[in-house]
């Protein structure tokens, strides 16, 4: 009886409940969608690379090496030559490495110059490894592997020829003309930045900047990755490396540094939680505000009720419950909304930004995020509730 009565005096009302409950999903919609892309992005960030112990390259800042090394972003202050490569990861305590070399790029995509090493101990996530959509990796200087986003979105397959530029700039003049790729490999999506990587041997990248010096190890790279076979010598090796004194290098612990970058994004992303209860908050206030100037127009009913023996406490539950049941419908719809949003677009964030978001945002977190929605709805809602509570008690 007492649903009953609220579900109709819900429906009396309905234009005006109907625009609330609208501006209710929208809001809440808002909020689940950014606590969910923060949470995911994070995880995304965290699972971009595993099983790398340490990142090694010209000594730079911590952040600028992980930045440039694992997510192509930004560019290396220096090289290291070949032979500080050999020595270092020729160490008794490494168990495999692999070498980078970037610098070029083909239409706006980072190159990534490489050994097979890299498909074969190249790992993401929980320690996942690169698999091919399509082909094998490359076995010759001038053939090409491509990560999944590359390849769909300049609609490339095995066999297409591509030539490389020099730098980031896809101008006519950068090409590295007469030497064109052959793709011989697609990657399978990963969510992680190998999705927008154009993969080359390193000597593929010796021949295209010095012809006259076809084949061979190249004379530098620009950082390489280690695992070691216990991670008890992380330390011991990274203080090496520091101290290394045939060239200035560096050794980083890419936990760490990942660590270091989300304390520097740690004010984008309270200010991302910010818009959202904002958001969230402005629909709560109108939609006590739609209850309480109701209160005056419910007036007639307000006497039945008490006439039938309704209590003001009765009276003051009623509204609450009214303020359940709106929330609890917007946050229903919502969650559909959400779900539906990122269940369609979740391969196109993977292939466009490289992150991988989950269409799965039932997840603890947000059952603690809608718990919070309700619990702050009944506490916005009190205020109409206690006018009905006072209006009840009038003689």
């Amino acid at each position: 009886m007492f649903l009953k009565i609220a579900y109709k005096s819900l429906v009396d009302r309905k234009v005006s409940v109907f625009m609330t409950l609208v501006a209710l999903i929208v809001s809440i919609s808002v909020l689940l969608s950014v606590e969910h892309i923060r949470v995911q992005t994070k995880e995304s960030f965290a699972s971009t690379v595993s099983g790398t112990d340490l990142i090694i390259g010209a000594r730079t800042g911590s952040l600028n090496l992980l930045l440039y090394s694992v997510f192509r972003v930004g560019a290396p202050t220096n090289n290291i030559s070949w032979s500080t490569y050999k020595n270092l990861s020729g160490s008794d305590e490494v168990k495999w490495s692999i070498p980078l070399s970037l610098g070029d790029s083909h239409r706006g995509y980072r190159v990534l110059g490489t050994n097979q090493d890299y498909f074969r101990y190249f790992s993401y996530g929980a320690k996942h490894p690169l698999v091919f959509a399509q082909g094998r990796e490359f076995s010759d200087a001038f053939e090409v592997v491509l990560g999944s986003a590359v390849a769909r979105s300049l609609g490339y397959s095995q066999g297409s020829e591509i030539l490389l530029s020099h730098g980031i700039s896809s101008a006519d003049f950068n090409l590295h003309k007469g030497s064109p790729f052959t793709v011989v490999g697609i990657l399978e999506p990963t969510g992680t930045p190998v999705d927008q990587t154009v993969h080359v041997s390193l000597q593929g990248l010796k021949a295209i900047h010095n012809s006259a010096q076809y084949g061979g190890d190249p004379e530098s790279i620009t950082a390489f990755m280690v695992a070691l076979k216990s991670r008890i010598g992380v330390f011991s090796l990274q203080r090496t490396v520091n101290k290394y004194k045939a060239e200035p290098v560096m050794a980083i612990l890419p936990g760490v540094a990942l660590s270091e970058l989300w304390q520097m994004m740690g004010i984008l992303e309270q200010t991302l939680r910010f818009i959202g209860v904002l958001v969230l908050m402005s629909a709560l206030l109108g939609l006590s505000a739609m209850l309480l100037s109701s209160v005056r127009e419910r007036r007639h009913e307000i006497q039945l009720l008490r006439m039938a023996g309704a209590s003001p406490l009765y009276l003051f539950l009623l509204s609450e419950l009214e303020v359940l049941l709106i929330t609890l419908v917007g946050l229903g719809a919502s969650l559909i909304i959400v779900w539906l949003a990122f269940a369609a677009g979740q391969g196109y964030l993977a292939g466009a930004f490289g992150i991988n978001i989950s269409a799965d945002i039932f997840t603890p977190n947000t059952l603690i995020l809608s718990a919070i929605v309700t619990g702050s709805a009944l506490l916005t809602g009190a205020l109409p509730a206690i006018a009905m509570y006072l209006r009840a008690r009038r003689p």
